[in-house]
């Protein structure tokens, strides 16, 4: 099964990591998603680029450090999977295309 999250200007995704939930940090704020229904949880618009590899959660992951890879300039893309290897994220600039059992 596959899903497509309409997102503009990703700069960096992570899971938590039980997989239950993905942050996604843009050029304008953070967002948290629910991986069973894919459905945004939390929304902070405060600009918050993540620093040495690492983003801050907000709403269900708040204050917590997530472990978060960041887009690849270069090429405008980036590949992430998730922890428990459910779900494998291709990231672009205005979206993320997510496949998976339960995408």
């Amino acid at each position: 099964m596959n899903r497509y999250l309409h997102i503009g200007g990703v700069v960096a995704v992570g899971f938590d990591p039980s997989s239950q939930h993905l942050l996604v940090i843009t050029h304008s704020g953070r967002g948290v998603f629910c991986t069973r229904t894919w459905e945004r949880l939390a929304r902070n618009t405060e600009l918050a680029y993540p620093g040495g590899g690492v983003g801050i959660g907000i709403g269900p992951l708040d204050g917590q450090p997530i472990a978060v890879t960041e887009m690849d300039y270069d090429t405008g893309e980036m590949r992430v999977a998730s922890p428990d290897g459910r779900f494998v994220l291709e990231c672009e600039s205005s979206g993320i295309a997510v496949s998976g059992p339960d995408a």
